[in-house]
């Protein structure tokens, strides 16, 4: 997780580090049939990935279910 975690900060910030990178990502991963535990890894603090979540959970519970499978 951490070499991808490395992987995707570059891909999505090139060489900018610290205060100077353009993108903060969170990648949630779990299992199909074992929902009860969930990885995560981010470029982001953990404050702001809370904040991330609570945002995506909002915008989720506020739209209609959506029908058909990805």
């Amino acid at each position: 997780m951490d070499a991808l975690a490395r992987d995707l900060d570059a891909i999505f910030n090139g060489p900018r580090r610290g205060k100077d990178r353009n993108v903060c990502f969170t990648l949630l991963v779990t299992d199909f049939n074992k929902s009860s535990r969930v990885n995560y890894i981010s470029n982001g603090n953990r404050a702001d990935v809370v904040n991330m979540l609570k945002e995506v959970i909002a915008r989720f519970e506020g739209q209609p279910e959506m029908s058909g499978k990805a």
